[in-house]
């Protein structure tokens, strides 16, 4: 579960997807932090510090579950989980 890094993401498209996530999807912060993202908590903590205008400028994101990752993958490169 090493995770990778996003770019210019749009925060609500990261949160639609971690509530239809299989496993769970966490954000690791700058400050070494680790927020779980299906948490409506944790999505507001999120949105708060590391979000600017809607969008996540870069943040680490982890997925335990593999296809999980994959997925979130595809939306960051193509805009679309789709294959």
């Amino acid at each position: 579960m090493a995770g990778f890094t996003i770019h210019n993401f749009e925060f609500n498209k990261l949160i639609e997807f971690a509530s239809t996530a299989k496993g769970e999807v966490l954000l690791k912060t700058s400050d070494g932090d680790v927020l779980n993202l299906k948490s409506r908590l944790t999505q507001l903590l999120a949105l708060s510090s590391t979000v600017d205008w809607g969008n996540v400028g870069e943040a680490t994101v982890v997925c335990s579950d593999p296809e999980d990752e994959s997925k979130l993958f595809r939306l960051n490169l193509y805009g679309t989980d789709s294959k």
